[in-house]
């Protein structure tokens, strides 16, 4: 399945945490994300991520292990997603750096999660704070076969319309890249293509 996926820089975030909170429960949750490439950078030249993250929620602890091809549409950055749930999170970084990986860059996001139907699908939309980031970030996403991405796409555009977010607030910035500048280090390769 396709990820189908954009994101917006938010200039209102109360409101538009207020308007979710109508739409459905919010799962408050904080990730920990390591990004990994091999050490020449292939992944990242090929537009694929490699990806653990430790998610810390209500629920408690959980981890999970994403790999994402490459981007199926060009102004989006939506990518075909693979994932599954971890037992063991050193366990799956240590087999990661086994397999010659290498991790690429590491920071912390604070998400509010909401999960909810809107245009026929369901939709998972999510306020996020990364703390070496200035400003709030909104996320809207479903999941789409590949001929169904430029329909989705126009649903979860009308997703954000709804919520008060502009054309002119999409972004293509990565989080990556945008922690990798604030530590006035070179921009990491991994996930250049990504809003992740």
């Amino acid at each position: 399945m396709i990820e189908a996926e954009l994101k917006a820089r938010v200039h209102a975030p109360e409101a538009v945490m207020r308007q979710l909170d109508e739409r459905a429960t919010a799962r408050v949750e904080v990730y920990q994300d390591t990004y990994y490439d091999r050490a020449d950078g292939s992944l990242e030249k090929a537009d694929q991520e490699l990806r653990v993250r430790t998610v810390n929620g209500a629920d408690g602890l959980r981890t999970v292990l994403t790999f994402k091809e490459a981007a199926v549409d060009e102004e989006s950055g939506s990518k075909p997603e693979h994932e599954t749930l971890v037992a063991d999170s050193e366990a799956v970084h240590g087999i990661v750096q086994g397999l010659g990986y290498v991790p690429v860059i590491a920071f912390q996001k604070r998400c509010r999660n909401y999960e909810f139907e809107a245009h026929g699908r369901q939709m998972l939309a999510t306020l996020v704070r990364v703390p070496e980031i200035d400003g709030t970030f909104l996320e809207v996403e479903t999941l789409a076969d590949e001929d169904d991405v430029p329909a989705a796409l126009a649903d979860v555009r009308a997703v954000l319309a709804e919520l008060g977010i502009d054309a002119e607030d999409l972004t293509r910035e990565t989080y990556t890249g945008a922690v990798a500048a604030q530590r006035g280090v070179e921009k990491p390769q991994t996930a250049r293509h990504s809003r992740a």
